[in-house]
């Protein structure tokens, strides 16, 4: 399909991109450039991490790119999440674009779709209801220049992790919990902010390090935080606190397309909270989701 010519890669950090990057660097070579873009919506310390694993541990030619600005000002304001997947998608595909012609107008861009992100995203045999528009399947923009090139698209994660395994890749870029393409985005409900990423980026971190530490890592689908749109009244030392809420999410799957509510133990939970409060400014509650999937998705948007 590419004979002699080059594809960008679109690297997001989780398991999807890196197999699709390793599996398409083995038949295309140096003719394969791997863009890795910050948009302001990652995880804590997520951004220079995964950067430096994805070039030492499956050994891509990595370049990174800070769009933080741009996407945080394109989605000032905006709350409802189909939109904010559909304005993240489009943001990204222009970064490629711009990345593109810099290295002379290549026409091919790889990406990690799997399967559950195309029925969630489209009608694919038949009749289907959009659950929600995935980054890199709805939510790219019409007119799209690029060719897609997706080796995965007709994989659930666990044929991916075993494609990973397979290429050799480290397990720690193997075993990650899936991570949203749009990021810390749908994971605030409501307005994207400067303040509400930090607050929802700390948290997350809480419930990353807890969850390790537990043992629990591994044994879950996906654990992390989400900031919802409630404030409340509540008391820090003698004083009267107004401040935001912060949600807990752990599910247990095999595949993303159902999905229980983890029973984690109280001990953890409680751990979770008192750092979230204590460590978190502008946070006073927690609470934990037990709504399995259906009827309610994974991610909060």
């Amino acid at each position: 399909m590419v004979g002699e010519r080059h594809a960008l890669c679109a690297l997001s950090g989780g398991v999807d991109s890196a197999v699709a990057a390793t599996l398409v660097g083995r038949a295309l070579g140096g003719r394969l450039t791997c863009v890795f873009v910050d948009n302001g919506l990652l995880r804590k310390n997520e951004f220079a991490e995964v950067s430096g694993k994805l070039r030492e541990q499956a050994h891509l030619t990595v370049q990174t790119v800070d769009a933080s600005a741009r996407f945080l000002a394109r989605l000032i304001g905006v709350t409802d999440p189909e939109r904010k997947r559909k304005i993240i998608g489009e943001e990204f595909i222009r970064v490629f674009e711009e990345e593109a012609r810099a290295l002379g107008e290549v026409e091919f861009l790889v990406q990690g779709t799997l399967y559950p992100d195309v029925i969630e995203s489209v009608s694919v045999k038949g009749p289907a209801a959009t659950i929600k528009s995935h980054h890199n399947v709805g939510g790219l923009p019409s007119d799209l220049k690029f060719k897609l090139i997706e080796p995965l698209r007709e994989l659930f994660k666990d044929e991916v992790r075993a494609v990973g395994r397979e290429l050799g890749l480290d397990e720690s870029l193997v075993s990650r919990q899936p991570f949203p393409g749009p990021g810390l985005a749908v994971r605030i409900v409501g307005d994207v902010t400067t303040e509400r990423l930090r607050m929802v980026r700390e948290a997350d971190a809480v419930v990353q390090q807890e969850v390790r530490a537990a043992g629990f890592y591994d044994k879950l689908w996906q654990s992390f935080a989400v900031l919802l749109p409630v404030s409340s009244v509540g008391v820090m030392g003698d004083a009267r606190t107004y401040a935001s809420t912060i949600g807990i999410r752990a599910v247990e799957s095999e595949d993303g397309m159902t999905a229980d509510w983890a029973p984690l133990p109280p001990t953890v939970l409680q751990r979770m909270a008192t750092r979230i409060v204590n460590e978190v400014k502008g946070v006073n509650r927690v609470v934990f989701d037990i709504t399995s999937k259906p009827p309610g998705t994974i991610e909060w948007e």
